[in-house]
């Protein structure tokens, strides 16, 4: 549930940039994105870098776009949520706090935070996401520069990232707890 309430602001963000206007589609998105975060404070959990960052960037990107240039394309404007996101993944794994972090930290237990790999294995994670960035900014690139792809090219594109990255943070914790077992047993 965890990972759905993660990309549910993007989620509402990506629909509604196919039913609507962008700049309803950016609002809605940070009112989604401070609602998850106001669901994680009331189940007493801390505020997290990417649901601020995100909430910031949606709503930081709706005013630019409702009161300075409401001519930007769609395609542009993605590219910029993407861009933006892949700041904060960049920034936090510079820092040395990458963000997925606060959210493994909520969900395993005391033995598993103790574990040499288990900040190893949030970077790769966090890399992971880091590298879906790349991709659907240039898929949202590619969108821009040549205009006669079809939508559907930069959907498929930003669809098929998103959920290699999914699958790579379920996957990887599973493997590296089952590889340090097998050397512990060894």
């Amino acid at each position: 549930m965890m990972i759905f309430l993660i990309l549910l602001p993007f989620g509402v963000f990506s629909a509604l940039m196919l039913l609507t206007s962008a700049d309803i589609a950016l609002f809605a998105a940070a009112v989604t994105g401070l609602a998850v975060i106001a669901y994680d404070l009331i189940r007493g959990r801390q505020l997290k870098v990417l649901g601020a960052g995100s909430v910031a960037l949606f709503l930081g990107l709706g005013l630019y776009l409702s009161l300075v240039d409401p001519s930007l394309s769609s395609s542009a404007i993605k590219l910029a949520v993407d861009a933006g996101v892949l700041a904060i993944s960049l920034t936090s794994i510079a820092v040395r706090k990458p963000f997925t972090l606060q959210y493994a930290r909520e969900i395993v237990d005391a033995e598993t935070l103790a574990l040499p790999g288990f900040l190893k294995a949030n970077y790769a994670i966090a890399w992971a996401w880091t590298a879906c960035m790349v991709l659907m900014m240039t898929g949202n690139i590619l969108m821009i520069y040549v205009p006669g792809l079809p939508l559907w090219s930069g959907l498929a594109i930003a669809f098929a990232a998103r959920s290699t990255a999914i699958y790579f943070t379920k996957w990887y914790p599973d493997y590296r707890r089952a590889r340090f077992a097998a050397l512990a047993g060894s």
